[in-house]
């Protein structure tokens, strides 16, 4: 049944990111923006974590979720060390996402030919 779970819920995000560019005519670099937001917003009002608790990877997969991890480093990081928490604790969680990004394009342009 978690799989089930997982997968309604993940659709279900997908989904509003799907209206978000057919219905509003948002490119995909708003959508994308537009639903980290939205993810750090729950996060930031308590709501991101029961959600993760309830759909598992169906919340944790999407991109709502780098949101989540952004604002939920920051405020662990912040209660520990301070105002300066705020922004060591966005890269603590992160970082290993973003070093994947940047090490997994740059190998992709090697491959295959940029147009440009």
């Amino acid at each position: 049944m978690i799989f089930v779970t997982a997968f309604i819920v993940g659709g279900l995000i997908c989904v509003v990111g799907q209206i978000l560019m057919d219905v509003m005519k948002l490119t995909p670099a708003h959508t994308m923006s537009t639903l980290v937001v939205a993810g750090a917003l729950l996060d930031g009002f308590g709501l991101y974590e029961p959600l993760i608790d309830f759909a598992g990877a169906g919340a944790t997969v999407p991109i709502t979720s780098f949101g989540n991890s952004l604002v939920h480093g920051a405020m662990a990081e912040a209660e520990q060390t301070g105002l300066i928490g705020i922004i060591t604790g966005i890269f603590e969680v992160t970082s290993a996402g973003i070093s994947a990004a940047i090490i997994f394009g740059f190998l992709a342009s090697l491959v295959f030919k940029p147009k440009g």
